[in-house]
């Protein structure tokens, strides 16, 4: 970790009220005795900069983008903040590490699925020996909040019960290394369509058998796809078809039993691993919630671990299913062979259905252009020998059966899945399923002594608003929020260009053509929209809540894998920038999907045709040739699009954080906070349309620092000035550029209450601009406006 104090390479020009004058990094590096000495952490609740008069800008040993114990004294949730010791509220940006996570070391598509007793995770993300390179390149970048990815298949694949000892150590070991970096993680356990052998990632594939599945007749009826799981998903025919999985019989099962099993499949017993038979929810929750705990004990006391989440991306299943003929169009994905339930059920047990063929289309993202006949060899996915003796789990609960007199399926329990088979209520996952189990995950957290008051990370159904059922006596405390949001048309076509759609608006009954957007600077004004409907969502029904982003990312397979022939990244680099620049308007923290050093042009992040990697360690150069100092260009090499993800941002805000702007094409930047003020009222209503820029400022802890700290990164400023103005006097505010540890530092003396702040920073000469920030009437203006006319002369 970089700590010294030495001055950058740029030149720094400080701009006051009434003119220009040169300053400061030029002297200083040819005249070292003027550099200040670099501060040790005090004892006291104070910064220097609070409680030394003479305190200079950037003299404390610390850097912007440090969330180390050592620089903060420890984070802690303050209303809808993170804040370290000193009251300042911290920004944080970083990563999900990584994709590579979600498959085994020695993964082998020739064996798979019979490998999965043996299959080992220790190396994913990668290994201990490369964890310098990988900590080193993501510091350069900023990115030092991390999202780290545990599997339950990695901690327990052998059997229940049966933890992988050597992971643990491995993680342990690994995670142990982030304060060196100045890195803080959260703890993820991941999954997607509940397991790799179901398609997806996450569970063990003793799950999958305990509940009657045999492994090897997945596919071939239809109840999982794999192809994408075994390498494949690459091709066009293949591309975005694994989400569809999430409504195929094994994950669908899975997922209904895990959350709703004792409701919905009472007659499905097994024995736990202490020899008590118990239904099948509580088998599956008790093996995770065992497994967790297992986890919590082998990381939780670190203290680069600041918290845990229970569950990425967690799916009800059938919970709650309108129909058993149909899923919902607008929140389940319809691409390729896509069986109903009731087609499911019968595919599973041995019939060969017909089911309905989906298409890529416009403007709804599919269309049903046909039928195909699915299990002709009438292939059974229930194991004989399984719980279930052979038959479907659900014929076996009456929800369907097959006329003999009729040689045709029946449905006997149309509503099964929609309202309780007991009392006809309907259910509501969140409140019935959802939140009591979360309620029993971090109660189990927390009863690992070390991890007592550490933050829990909770998310909902991707791109979906914050349930208004999430009310404050069903929440764990001390609980951050941390949904997902993705351009769902950009995945799903895997394409972006100048037209984008609020995909979000359309599917709650927004007016089509306020939902389509033209040019970057639609695109940006699109995202943002929806970012903050996110976010103000989160505020709205939590209050005062952190909210972190947790996953939002960019294929780098976009538009046809052009740019991995022609090197031109530039759509790429459009949608990263309007993606981030939705984040930075929204003033919230997030951990980008994903960085992942095993990434290639023709496997991508090698699962499922996923290519969201914007680093790749083929791309890169050896480590023998690598420097790792905050300021070494070498670390770059092997990354795309780094101008417009390696960004200034307010890392440490001596106040609260009011507006953030950066234009990427120009370098230039401004920053607003403000003194907290006891005596302001807060805003009290989702319907204030600054709710996200105008936090309440009423019920911040008293600030025990002067200092702001700026991440204003070397790739920007490498080579040019940095000019900084701020209105106000050199005994009111004073400020520093270091290069060597990518910080802006800024003092702000003036206290008092409810006293705004403004810092505007441009870098001379100005970068070359990336790309045009055009909108519809940039291009479209001129002809707009004649058509206007014509009309009006017309009628």
């Amino acid at each position: 970790m970089s700590s010294s104090p030495t001055s950058s390479e740029a030149s720094f020009i400080i701009v006051g009220e009434d003119k220009p004058r040169e300053t400061s990094s030029r002297q200083q590096k040819t005249q070292p005795s003027q550099v200040e000495p670099v501060v040790t952490r005090p004892e006291s609740e104070e910064h220097p900069s609070y409680s030394t008069k003479s305190y200079k800008p950037g003299s404390w040993n610390s850097y912007a983008h440090d969330w180390s114990s050592q620089a903060t004294g420890g984070l802690r949730i303050s209303g809808r903040h993170f804040i370290d010791r000193y009251g300042r509220i911290c920004g944080l940006r970083g990563v999900n590490l990584s994709g590579s996570s979600k498959t085994p070391v020695n993964h082998d598509n020739e064996t798979f699925p019979s490998e999965s007793k043996t299959v080992t995770f220790v190396g994913r993300p990668f290994p201990l020996e490369e964890a310098h390179e990988h900590f080193s390149r993501l510091r350069r970048w900023g990115l030092t909040f991390i999202r780290f990815l545990v599997t339950w298949e990695a901690v327990e694949h052998e059997a229940p019960g049966v933890y992988d000892n050597d992971y643990l150590v491995y993680i342990r070991s690994l995670l142990s290394l982030l304060p060196k970096y100045g890195m803080l993680a959260f703890v993820s356990l991941h999954q997607d369509v509940w397991s790799r052998y179901s398609g997806g990632s996450g569970a063990p594939a003793w799950t999958l058998e305990a509940v009657g599945f045999d492994l090897h007749e997945l596919e071939a009826t239809g109840s999982a796809w794999l192809i994408g799981v075994k390498g494949g998903g690459h091709v066009e025919e293949e591309r975005g078809i694994w989400p569809c999985g999430y409504q195929k019989l094994a994950a669908a099962t899975m997922a209904t039993c895990f959350w709703g099993g004792e409701t919905f499949a009472p007659k499905l017993m097994i024995k736990g691993t202490d020899g008590m038979v118990v239904n099948v929810q509580q088998f599956l929750q008790n093996a995770f919630l065992n497994m967790f705990e297992r986890v919590v004990e082998a990381v939780g006391d670190l203290d680069g671990v600041i918290g845990f989440e229970m569950m990425n991306e967690p799916h009800p299943g059938y919970l709650k299913m309108p129909s058993l003929h149909s899923f919902d169009y607008n929140t389940d994905l319809h691409l390729h062979s896509v069986p109903t339930a009731f087609e499911s059920f019968q595919l599973g047990a041995g019939h060969p259905t017909e089911v309905a063929v989906w298409t890529r289309s416009f403007p709804m993202p599919t269309r049903n252009t046909g039928r195909a006949l699915l299990n002709q060899e009438k292939r059974v996915v229930w194991k004989e020998d399984g719980p279930t003796g052979g038959k479907c789990l659900w014929e076996i609960h009456g929800v369907w059966s097959w006329d003999r007199n009729k040689n045709e399926a029946v449905v006997l329990r149309e509503n099964y899945f929609k309202k309780h088979p007991m009392t006809g209520k309907e259910v509501d996952w969140y409140t019935e399923f959802y939140f009591p189990f979360l309620n029993r995950w971090a109660e189990r957290v927390r009863s690992v002594p070390a991890a007592a008051k550490k933050p829990v990370f909770v998310e909902v159904i991707p791109n979906e608003f914050c349930p208004m059922s999430f009310t404050p006596e069903i929440r764990p405390p001390n609980m951050v929020y941390a949904p997902h949001w993705y351009d769902l048309k950009a995945l799903f076509e895997k394409s972006f260009g100048e037209f984008s759609v609020n995909v979000q608006g359309i599917s709650r009954g927004m007016f089509p053509l306020k939902a389509f957007y033209w040019g970057q600077r639609g695109a940006r004004d699109n995202y943002s929209l929806q970012m903050r409907k996110i976010v103000e969502s989160g505020y709205f029904v939590l209050g005062e809540t952190p909210v972190i982003i947790g996953e939002c990312g960019v294929p780098m397979d976009m538009n046809k894998r052009e740019a991995f022939t022609t090197e031109d990244f530039t759509w790429q680099a459009k949608m990263m920038d309007a993606m981030i620049t939705a984040l930075e308007r929204a003033m919230v923290g997030f951990t980008l999907w994903n960085y992942n050093p095993y990434n290639s042009d023709s496997h991508g992040d090698d699962w499922n045709g996923e290519n969201f990697s914007w680093f790749s360690r083929r791309r890169a150069l050896p480590p023998l040739l690598l420097d790792y100092e905050q300021t070494a260009v070498t670390l770059d090499n092997g990354a795309r699009i780094l101008p417009t993800i390696v960004r200034p941002y307010p890392a440490k805000t001596a106040g609260i954080p009011l507006k953030w702007e950066y234009e990427v094409n120009t370098g230039r930047f401004s920053f607003e906070w403000c003194n907290p003020d006891p005596s302001s009222t807060a805003p009290s209503s989702i319907l204030n349309e600054a709710l996200v820029s105008n936090p309440p400022i009423n019920a911040h802890p008293p600030l025990k620092s002067l200092e702001t700290e700026i991440f204003l990164p070397h790739l920007l400023t490498q080579g040019r000035e940095v000019v900084v103005h701020i209105s106000g006097s050199e005994d009111v505010y004073s400020y520093r550029y270091d290069e060597s540890r990518q910080t802006l530092f800024v003092v702000a003396r003036d206290t008092t209450p409810g006293k705004k702040h403004r810092v505007d920073v441009a870098i001379s000469p100005t970068r070359r601009p990336l790309f045009r920030v055009n909108d519809i009437w940039d291009d479209f203006g001129m002809r707009l406006r004649w058509l206007f006319w014509s009309l009006l002369l017309l009628f």
